[in-house]
């Protein structure tokens, strides 16, 4: 892609969220999620393969659905109540038809079916623009109006959300499907903890942001879209592959890794809110994200020969991308877990 259009995109990328973030309007809020939309459809598409395209419509049907449905909620909730303020949606169908909207931008289930599918489409850099930077101004607004809405709704879209996420991606062979799952999962833990404690949220999206760059970064840097290709990768980088099954475990929760941190912290504020039952569900659908996790370990890092791997093995060549960032993300993946303290003093 020509680098003028690909800066036009992504700064109008950056300005449709801006634009999200400083609105109190909904209007305002409406449009910064339209310039969103239409900056990464281009990004999308660039690459004109039929898979890509597809995805890329398929997006585009789902995210205009969920801004007519903005528009529409926002309109009924000013005519009742003569606000437009996003802080004021007083009205209980309005708000309702608002978290829908918002979720199925996001992907929250069960509103879930189109990012799967969108994501497998894509090459990895735009994958990861979507599962990352496109969540950011969608989960504002719901971070915004989460006080307006029903405490029972945002739970189920929560619980759903984890136990689907958990549950899809334990039979997937596709790994973009398997982050797509996984992104579902952890969007479930933001949501389920958000109208106790937003900071929490915001917590577990900056580790989700964090450990999911790590993670797209390294398949992209190995170029590897599959379970049966990773299954030999350790062949052509060795501490790439070792430093991967640890980011893959620190998307599970497991400690002493960072993933471990918002979990542990959700699961204590949700018994701190007398919620045992809803803390036990989170707790095991994590063990089902935790699964499809491991399983790519054991490709990873168990599966060399005898064993028959059904893909042919690579040459160890020397990679020319840049790999500055993918150690960044890597870093803070595996260690920030000691500075949990210190960053919920930040936060709280």
């Amino acid at each position: 892609m020509n680098p003028y259009v690909l800066t036009v995109l992504l700064s109008s990328l950056g300005l449709g969220t801006t634009l999200t973030f400083a609105s109190s309007h909904w209007l305002l809020a409406w449009m910064g999620l339209e310039v969103n939309t239409l900056a990464i459809i281009p990004l999308m598409a660039q690459h004109h393969h039929p898979r890509a395209v597809e995805a890329t419509t398929k997006y585009f049907l789902t995210q205009a659905t969920a801004a007519a449905m903005i528009l529409f909620a926002s309109t009924t909730n000013a005519w009742i109540t003569g606000q437009w303020d996003i802080n004021s949606m007083s009205n209980p169908i309005a708000s309702t038809m608002i978290i829908t909207a918002l979720a199925l931008k996001i992907g929250l289930a069960p509103m879930h079916f189109w990012m799967p599918e969108v994501l497998q489409g894509l090459d990895l850099l735009t994958g990861l623009i979507l599962s990352t930077w496109q969540k950011l101004a969608p989960l504002t607004l719901i971070i915004q109006t989460a006080q307006a809405i029903d405490p029972m709704l945002l739970t189920a879209l929560g619980l759903a959300s984890t136990l689907i996420g958990g549950w899809g991606g334990l039979n997937q062979t596709q790994l973009r499907k398997i982050l797509a799952y996984s992104s579902i999962a952890h969007m479930g833990w933001m949501i389920i903890v958000l109208q106790y404690a937003p900071q929490l949220t915001l917590l577990a999206l900056l580790t989700y942001i964090i450990m999911t760059s790590a993670a797209f970064l390294t398949l992209k840097i190995s170029s590897t879209t599959k379970v049966s290709t990773l299954a030999v990768a350790w062949s052509k980088n060795p501490t790439l592959t070792a430093t991967t099954a640890l980011v893959l475990l620190s998307l599970g929760g497991l400690p002493p890794l960072t993933g471990f941190m918002p979990k542990w912290l959700i699961l204590q504020e949700l018994t701190k809110q007398n919620l045992p039952l809803t803390a036990t569900i989170m707790a095991l659908a994590a063990l089902l994200s935790l699964y499809f996790y491991l399983r790519l370990c054991y490709a990873m890092t168990l599966t060399m020969s005898p064993n028959t791997i059904p893909a042919i093995t690579p040459w160890r060549t020397q990679t020319t991308q840049t790999s500055l960032p993918l150690a960044m993300f890597v870093t803070m993946t595996l260690g920030l877990l000691p500075l949990t303290p210190t960053i919920m003093t930040l936060v709280s």
